[in-house]
């Protein structure tokens, strides 16, 4: 078991202060104000034009200012919260889940995967094969964008084949795709969450298990409901083999063995599994890591940066503020301890969260900026480590479902040629995890 992560820096906190805050509101600012200015602009991916990386550099430079320590102080405070070891472990689990899903793609494994599941596809049960096909993949990668890349066009074809709506069946898709990102125990949504958190990977996973499989149940009887289409998917050629790296993850993770071991021997496997079963080389496997590196460059920079700006709010007291506002609201709806309080909590969590990832459109983000907050709120109301985790990864995902300038919407939208609005009215899994979270969090009895 790990032990509890503690904050981000060991600084003293100030009283509570919203100016401490203003640093976050400008990083916020300047990256929904720069994608709603490229959005009317008619740019594609326009809330990603603007990095999140360079948004949030004049944020830091503000804290900074704004801090009441010697400026040496204060780049101190803003060195200690890139540094603690919440944040380099959160970073180098990154780094290994790139190198997992670069290595087993260029392997084939994504495509045995998905030759896999068409075999096993009943010809007059194709949306909710295609939520199953998704979901696997989705928690074997732990990417909902590679998942969506991979399986879309896939989907597109045997659409046209089967007549079924594009809608549809680009809402199967990305409703299974955001139902494996949340539930996989290497997404990075999963990885912010537990390290934020402070809890083991396996219990956040068995915790989501109870949002997740009711609601997943209720979507795949939706899609079955919906009744369109029927077609004959030819014989897939299926080599098991290149699926094994997927499945050995899965079950190892599951078991509690520890995470970067997991993630290593991933590596190997799948990298092994390519040398004998193809021309695949070491040279390659090695281009192959390096390029998994590369693919989580963005997220590994903000979260060093978030982790250094969260530490110079704290210490001038921006958190606490924050902390205290929802403090009030969880008193107005519940009493000062027990079951109450503790559900107030977490829907207390859950808006935050839900509230965030709105504006960044980013569900990663979103656990990164709010975790130290989150955790503040778990440790006052008796809120579990792995149940704060599973609360902020969910609620994320929900949202990330549903807005139409999301990194998934507008993905899945340019390969099926529908609006983004379109997809997201389809994604039916989120919206159904919306309500059956909800429901589980006011009536689930607490221990």
């Amino acid at each position: 078991m790990s032990t509890p992560i503690q904050s981000p820096t060991s600084v003293a906190k100030s009283p509570a202060s919203f100016v401490a805050l203003l640093p976050l509101f400008v990083f916020l600012g300047l990256f929904i104000g720069a994608g709603l200015y490229f959005q009317s602009q008619g740019v594609d991916y326009a809330f990603y034009q603007l990095s999140s990386v360079i948004a949030i550099l004049p944020a830091i430079v503000l804290a900074i200012l704004l801090s009441k320590q010697h400026i040496n102080q204060a780049i101190e405070t803003f060195i200690e919260g890139i540094g603690h070891s919440n944040i380099i472990a959160m970073c180098l689990i990154y780094l290994l889940a790139g190198a997992f899903a670069a290595v087993a793609k260029a392997t084939g494994g994504v495509d045995a995967t998905v030759a896999l599941g068409l075999s096993f596809i009943p010809s007059n049960l194709l949306l909710p094969g295609f939520f199953v096909i998704a979901a696997f993949i989705a928690t074997s990668m732990g990417t909902s964008m590679g998942t969506i890349a991979a399986v879309a066009p896939v989907a597109l074809g045997v659409a046209d084949q089967a007549q079924i709506d594009y809608a549809l069946m680009a809402g199967a898709v990305m409703s299974g795709a955001l139902f494996g990102d949340n539930l996989s125990i290497i997404s990075d949504t999963t990885i912010a969450a537990t390290r934020t958190q402070g809890c083991e990977m396996k219990d956040k996973f068995r915790e989501n298990l109870v949002f997740s499989i009711p609601a997943s149940i209720i979507t795949l009887v939706l899609f079955a409901l919906s009744g369109q289409g029927q077609a004959d998917i030819a014989a897939q050629d299926i080599d098991i083999l290149k699926v094994v790296p997927y499945l050995t993850i899965l079950v190892l993770a599951v078991a509690g063995l520890n995470v970067f071991v997991v993630l290593s021997l991933g590596i190997v496997l799948a990298g092994a599994t390519g040398v004998f079963t193809s021309e695949y080389t070491v040279i390659q496997m090695g281009n192959d890591i390096y390029t998994g590196f590369t693919n989580m460059q963005e997220i590994f920079i903000l979260s060093m940066l978030v982790g250094g700006l969260a530490a110079l709010m704290q210490q001038q007291g921006g958190l606490t503020f924050v902390s205290r506002i929802i403090e009030k609201l969880i008193g107005r709806f519940s009493k000062a301890n027990g079951e109450a309080s503790s559900r107030a909590a977490e829907l207390g969590m859950a808006t935050i969260v839900a509230a965030t990832n709105t504006c960044v459109a980013n569900n990663t983000v979103s656990i990164v900026v709010t975790g130290d907050i989150a955790k503040e709120l778990a440790q006052k109301h008796g809120v579990s480590p792995k149940r704060a985790a599973s609360i902020l990864d969910i609620f994320a995902c929900i949202i990330q479902g549903l807005i139409p300038h999301g990194a998934q919407a507008l993905l899945i939208a340019s390969v099926f040629t529908i609006s983004p609005l379109t997809a997201i009215s389809n994604a039916w899994y989120c919206m159904v995890l919306a309500v059956t979270a909800v429901a589980i969090v006011i009536l689930r009895k607490r221990t």
